[in-house]
């Protein structure tokens, strides 16, 4: 069952973050990093899933530090506000608050990351600067923007083929510049195609990247 507990970041920041411990016995950890839409029912069940598997899941609240308990709609409205708010954080405050949740979860083991939309483009950047064990990436849309860094532990990224905001041709440059990472892109399968509460959700192709994140994080995390 998912709880709601405060973490600190470096800075003193504290923000919550959404945690769910297995039921049986502790693989490592995962830290969930949310869609521009804030820690919601769906990274809420994200985190289940995680925890299902053995891990213990940890989702920072990463707009606590302009407004708490933020959850947008899947609509224009909720959009627009979503990419408010990243544009107002940047890059830093997100992986420092990610950087808390890694801290907070290494106590007890190896830690990996997984990300989805905006927080694809953070888990990118987390796999680049943190000391994660393995990262999981899901249609970030900046990390074309983001190659001249690359990932420093073991990372695979998801795309789906469809996907309005992430041209084919970004991801054939993001597969160019990090020749060393599995790049997976999905037939038919648009943005957000991991979320059952979105227009684009795949289940088929849902299922198939988690099983993919999966045998990564049984690779290098536990």
């Amino acid at each position: 069952m998912a709880e709601t507990i405060e973490i600190e970041a470096s800075d003193g920041h504290r923000l919550s973050a959404c945690r769910v411990v297995p039921a049986g016995p502790r693989r490592g950890g995962v830290v969930v990093i949310q869609e521009v839409f804030g820690v919601n029912a769906h990274i809420r069940r994200v985190c289940e899933r995680f925890a299902a598997a053995g891990y213990e899941a940890l989702a920072p609240a990463l707009f606590d530090r302009i407004a708490r308990g933020v959850e947008l709609d899947y609509d224009e409205t909720g959009i627009a506000r979503g990419r408010e708010l990243v544009a107002e954080l940047g890059w830093q405050a997100p992986l420092a608050d990610v950087e808390a949740a890694r801290r907070t979860l290494a106590a007890a083991g190896r830690v990996g990351a997984v990300g989805y939309c905006w927080g694809g483009s953070v888990t990118y950047l987390a796999a680049c600067r943190l000391s994660f064990a393995a990262a999981a990436v899901y249609y970030g849309r900046h990390i074309v923007d983001l190659l001249d860094q690359r990932p420093a532990c073991p990372t695979i990224m998801h795309f789906g083929a469809a996907d309005p905001l992430i041209p084919l041709a970004n991801v054939e440059a993001i597969r160019t510049a990090n020749p060393d990472v599995p790049i997976f892109v999905y037939d038919g399968a648009g943005h957000g195609f991991n979320c059952e509460a979105r227009a684009d959700y795949r289940a088929d192709a849902a299922a198939l990247a988690l099983d993919r994140t999966l045998a990564l994080f049984a690779q290098h995390v536990g």
